[in-house]
């Protein structure tokens, strides 16, 4: 399983964010997934996609390239396939502003020969202590700490 700065990803999770790159979707991962990419310590089961709509059929184009499948009348609306179960997608994040303004201050993640968008760590913060959920919570000295080594935060 190849790594990104520390994250486990599949090959058909990389070719399913490939897909999605490379067809236009707009999407951010966001959550750990995206602290840990921007070299955050901490751990995750899931990579958490907020897209700007889920009604966009390149999302269900890019899981079936890699053998799964949209689940658009689920509520939320999520990936089914074994290939993608670790995939989540987000409809909202906690603490945060709409999708387009977060979107615009997004970090760009070079993955392999593509690249994606990341929320920033201090909007991964803002949104955790938002969420106030006891997880969330545990991650917020790890995320400060990652923040103060980088320069980020006083």
């Amino acid at each position: 399983m190849p790594s990104l700065g520390g994250f486990p990803i599949t090959e058909a999770e990389l070719s399913f964010l490939r897909e999605l790159s490379r067809n236009g979707s707009k999407f951010m991962i966001v959550g750990m997934s995206a602290a840990i990419l921007q070299g955050a310590d901490g751990g995750t089961k899931d990579i958490d996609l907020w897209f700007r709509t889920t009604s966009d059929g390149r999302l269900s184009d890019a899981a079936s390239s890699v053998g799964g499948i949209f689940i658009w009348r689920a509520n939320p609306p999520c990936l089914g396939g074994e290939e993608l179960a670790r995939v989540d997608l987000v409809n909202r994040m906690s603490g945060l502003d709409s999708f387009d303004v977060e979107y615009e201050g997004s970090v760009d993640c070079q993955i392999d020969d593509f690249v994606v968008k990341l929320l920033p760590l201090e909007r991964i913060i803002t949104s955790k202590r938002a969420s106030a959920r006891p997880k969330d919570k545990a991650a917020l000295p790890s995320l400060r700490a990652t923040l103060k080594a980088r320069g980020y935060f006083k």
